[in-house]
């Protein structure tokens, strides 16, 4: 009879044992299935990360395109902008500091005739009358239908007009 209650003492410990073998493997399962959750998110957050990166180096490509000086000097020209003539400074004591001089007076660049204008690659200038030069800035300032007799009696104002040119209307 001594089988009988060694087997009666053991069953208990041996259930206790299955059961913390399963649960522990249980364990190692949601332990397991959390991290490789954890790591798809991961690598979904380094490609996210990645194509945020490209984008932001090709924005910040436009930008320095963009802030080129020859870029920079086209851009003006386009709005009629001219370079500026020998500046002048104030010293501490309110003395002036080399010699002012007024921006040279743009030539006309050649612009298209009113047929070429009218083609449909190039757009025309909002506000500009049918059949008027698509050039850009024309109308805000001023410089565009000056023509060369003001060019003829002397410098450029200092001040940039800021009314529009009422010609070819």
């Amino acid at each position: 009879m001594p089988s009988g209650p060694s087997t009666a003492a053991r069953t208990p410990f041996v259930l206790l044992v299955v059961v913390l073998l399963g649960g522990g493997l249980i364990s190692l399962l949601l332990l397991n299935s959390a991290l490789n959750q954890g790591s798809f998110q991961l690598n979904e957050l380094k490609n996210r990360t990645t194509e945020l990166t490209d984008e932001q180096q090709a924005l910040q490509r436009d930008v320095d395109d963009y802030a080129a000086p020859d870029a920079l000097e086209r851009r003006a020209r386009e709005l009629g902008m001219v370079p500026g003539g020998s500046p002048a400074f104030l010293g501490p004591d309110g003395k002036v500091l080399g010699r002012p001089s007024a921006a040279p007076f743009p030539t006309p660049s050649p612009t298209p005739t009113a047929s070429a204008t009218d083609s449909p690659g190039q757009p025309a200038v909002a506000g500009a009358p049918a059949g008027a030069p698509a050039t850009a800035g024309a109308e805000s300032t001023g410089t565009a239908g000056a023509g060369p007799t003001t060019a003829a009696t002397g410098p450029a104002p200092t001040a940039p007009a800021t009314a529009p040119t009422t010609s070819g209307r």
